[in-house]
C-alpha cells in the first residue's frame, strides 16, 4: 500500500480540518493514522487513530479522543480524520499507514512504508 494524504492546513485553536488518506486496495486492510509532532523530527510518528478494514472498530488516542473521529469509504479506498477542538499540539505532519490497531497507540506499528504526510498547524 502506497497512501497519499491530503487535508493539512493552518487553522486556529478550536478549529476543524478533515484529513484524507487513499490508497489502491486500502479496503482490505486496518488503517492507521499518525502525527509527527515538530520537535521530534527523525523519530517515527505517534498513533493517532485507527480503523479495522470493515470500520467496526475504532481506537484513539488518549489526546485525542472526544475530538478526532475516523471513518473511512472502501469504495473511495480512503480512510478520513475529522478532528475537531484543535489544540496547538495537535500540530504536525499526518500520515496514514497499514496497522494493527491493537493494544495502546504508542505500540502502534506502521506494516508499510509512510508517505509524504500532510501538515496540520494550528496556532493563533
Amino acid at each position: 500500500l502506497e497512501f497519499v494524504e491530503s487535508g493539512g492546513a493552518l487553522t486556529q485553536p478550536g478549529g476543524s480540518l478533515r484529513l484524507s488518506c487513499t490508497a489502491f486496495g486500502a479496503a482490505g486492510y486496518t488503517v492507521g493514522w499518525f502525527r509527527q509532532p515538530p520537535q521530534r523530527p527523525g523519530i517515527d510518528p505517534d498513533g493517532i487513530s485507527c480503523i479495522s478494514n470493515s470500520g467496526s472498530h475504532t481506537n484513539y488516542a488518549p489526546s485525542v479522543k472526544g475530538r478526532f473521529i475516523i471513518s473511512r469509504d472502501n469504495a473511495k479506498d480512503t480512510v478520513y480524520l475529522e478532528m475537531n477542538g484543535l489544540k496547538p499540539e495537535d500540530t504536525g505532519v499526518y500520515y496514514c499507514a497499514q496497522t494493527a490497531c491493537a493494544g495502546r497507540p504508542s505500540a502502534w506499528v506502521s506494516f508499510t512504508p509512510w508517505g509524504q504526510g500532510t501538515q496540520a498547524t494550528v496556532s493563533s
